[in-house]
């Protein structure tokens, strides 16, 4: 069986699989996890979780970026229809007037 990145799974017991990490000379009990496991799978947890705050902070980061640009944005536009729309009237005002 694999592991989360691809690796494959070690047993930190002895190769038979039998062996409890208590000592008490116990069954058959496949299913039952060690401090060893707890500690690795704890471990692996606090990694996800670290990453996926970097990737929160990453995409706040980026949505103030595009709100940014997205403000900019529209403010050049609005520039932009302002100036048309005087240059569009200032031909009508010369146009209107009577050659000398």
């Amino acid at each position: 069986m694999s592991g989360p990145n691809g690796e494959p799974h070690v047993q930190v017991g002895g190769a038979g699989g039998n062996d409890d990490d208590d000592g008490g000379g116990g069954g058959d009990d496949g299913d039952s996890f060690g401090e060893e496991e707890y500690a690795a799978i704890n471990s692996m947890l606090d990694q996800i979780n670290s990453c996926l705050d970097h990737l929160e902070e990453k995409n706040d980061y980026l949505h103030a970026c595009l709100k940014e640009l997205l403000e900019s944005n529209r403010q050049t536009r609005l520039e932009f229809q302002q100036q048309s729309e005087q240059q569009n009237m200032e031909p009508d005002v010369q146009g209107s007037q009577p050659p000398v």
